[in-house]
């Protein structure tokens, strides 16, 4: 695991999107990796695809459904995603699936899984 790894997530108006939102921030504040404005990308604001560009970290991708906006943003931009993590492919439904603590854990848990080499 890279401490230093991009991460970048869905922050969607949906269910899936606030639990892809917090299980990076909750990724971050327990320092398995940075996350970083995933809007800033999408806009391409070059002062930010510069950095990524240059950054030889990992870039990790949590996606809330399955139209994969981060990852798609990420890659659009030019950049290549590490590791992603999809909320759908975990058996959460967009739309279905209430905010709890519990799953924010254990979509954090998948992409700690995933950064170190795992399913």
């Amino acid at each position: 695991m890279n401490a230093n790894t991009i991460i970048f997530a869905c922050s969607g108006a949906s269910d899936v999107g606030e639990i892809a939102d917090r299980a990076a921030r909750k990724l971050r504040s327990e320092g398995t990796g940075k996350m970083h404005c995933m809007t800033a990308v999408g806009a391409g604001v070059e002062s930010f695809l510069k950095f990524y560009r240059q950054s030889t970290d990992p870039i990790l991708a949590i996606d809330g459904c399955a139209l994969n906006c981060a990852t798609n943003c990420v890659s659009k931009a030019g950049l290549s995603v590490s590791h992603s993590v999809n909320l759908e492919a975990l058996g959460f439904k967009k739309g279905e699936t209430p905010v709890t603590d519990e799953r924010i854990t254990q979509v954090a848990q998948a992409a700690r899984q995933m950064m170190n080499g795992g399913p």
